[in-house]
């Protein structure tokens, strides 16, 4: 394996500051819809990293699942380990990786609770099976085996079999507002394009590229 000898060159073009917006949500929202219109698999899927109160970052993938003004919206359990880094420092960070595109947003902001009845609305949307796993599932604890899920999850299933699944209390949606975001194109010879958005007072935003 010869880590060394993988490499490539990026050559799908670059960014410049004739193609940004005023506003990052805009741009984002336009990169988004570009990346789902090209086929690329889970374009919302994003990396959420946090910190823990003994300041070791995590990282894990979850689906972005709205977006605007306010923030970047994605659901989880609210006592997975996740959950917990938030509670004690609520500053994270969103990364997209579209590589085939060779685009790249990184986010930085405050995550915040979404209201319940946002969190309820969006659960109701779920597949039945899907709303069963968010009950069965202990998020990031240690399981004994995957048969003792499943049969946690078709115990769930029996006990909702014929009502409407409710919104578990430990489950819900965060929603991260954002202080910084990046836009990283792959650009020849490493010498990719960067601008960064940095929110200042008076919801304005200051545009940088940075060097590569």
């Amino acid at each position: 394996m010869d880590l060394q000898a993988i490499r490539r060159e990026y050559v799908r073009g670059g960014l410049h500051s004739k193609d940004l917006t005023p506003d990052p949500i805009a741009l984002f929202s336009r990169w988004l819809q570009e990346a789902i219109d090209m086929g690329i698999p889970d374009a919302n899927a994003m990396t959420v990293a946090s910190v823990g109160k003994d300041g070791q970052p995590s990282q894990r993938i979850v689906l972005l699942k709205s977006f605007d003004a306010q923030g970047f919206t994605f659901f989880t359990n609210y006592e997975s380990r996740k959950a917990r880094e938030i509670a004690c420092n609520a500053r994270v960070s969103l990364h997209f990786p579209w590589h085939s595109i060779e685009r790249q947003v990184e986010i930085s902001g405050v995550a915040e609770k979404v209201a319940v009845e946002d969190s309820r609305q969006y659960f109701s949307s779920r597949p039945r099976e899907s709303q069963l796993a968010a009950w069965a599932s202990a998020q990031s604890r240690p399981l004994a085996s995957k048969e003792s899920l499943i049969k946690q999850w078709q115990s769930i299933g029996r006990k909702f079999e014929d009502a409407d699944i409710p919104l578990p209390e430990f489950w819900g949606g965060y929603r991260v507002r954002p202080l910084q975001i990046e836009f990283w194109q792959g650009g020849e010879h490493r010498l990719h394009d960067r601008f960064e958005y940095t929110l200042q007072a008076g919801e304005h935003w200051k545009v940088e590229r940075l060097a590569p």
